[in-house]
């Protein structure tokens, strides 16, 4: 069955590695049939989350008008499932991706069913593999919380330039992962 799928990726190398695993998960998942869209979290301007619980009572996902309500809310109601792609620097989540994350409070507020979408995850790291622990949880917890699962991840380690990717399987696993869906 054909899915609606959102990447939203959140490194600012443009052909860093964790570009290229994402790139490549596009790739296969619009080959299996797909249909994919991807944002860039580089290019929004999101505010931080006011926890005001205001979410979707003044006809719109938050009341803080930004980025969150015309692109991502939209394209996250429309997904089947969402993949975030982000490199891990100080292992959390990177500030870009965390905004946008923070924001899907509004979807808990307004009690929107999230049961029937999946989350996955493409990362990577400079460090060892520990690096994604704290990641790991946030994405796994806020899955969970929504009532939704984690569909599967591509973490990969030891990731210092931004062609390192290629030396390792990181490509063919992201591109193995569209599998999953």
């Amino acid at each position: 069955m054909s899915k609606n799928v959102l990447v939203i990726t959140g490194s600012p190398r443009k052909k860093g590695n964790t570009r290229k695993m994402a790139a490549a998960f596009i790739e296969a998942a619009e080959a299996r049939g797909h249909t994919v869209t991807s944002i860039d979290a580089n290019d929004l301007k999101i505010g931080f989350c006011r926890e005001c619980y205001t979410c979707f009572k003044t006809g719109k996902p938050c009341s803080f008008d930004d980025d969150f309500n015309e692109i991502v809310a939209p394209a996250v109601m429309a997904a089947d499932a969402v993949v975030f792609a982000m490199p891990i620097y100080w292992f959390s989540i990177p500030a870009n991706v965390k905004l946008v994350i923070d924001k899907f409070c509004s979807f808990d507020t307004a009690h929107k069913d999230f049961s029937q979408k999946e989350f996955g995850l493409i990362a990577s790291c400079m460090g060892p593999e520990l690096v994604f622990d704290g990641m790991k949880i946030a994405i796994e917890r806020s899955a969970a919380y929504l009532h939704s699962r984690v569909f599967g991840e591509v973490l990969i380690p030891g990731l210092k330039g931004p062609d390192d990717v290629n030396a390792t399987d990181g490509c063919a696993q992201a591109a193995a992962l569209a599998d999953k869906l």
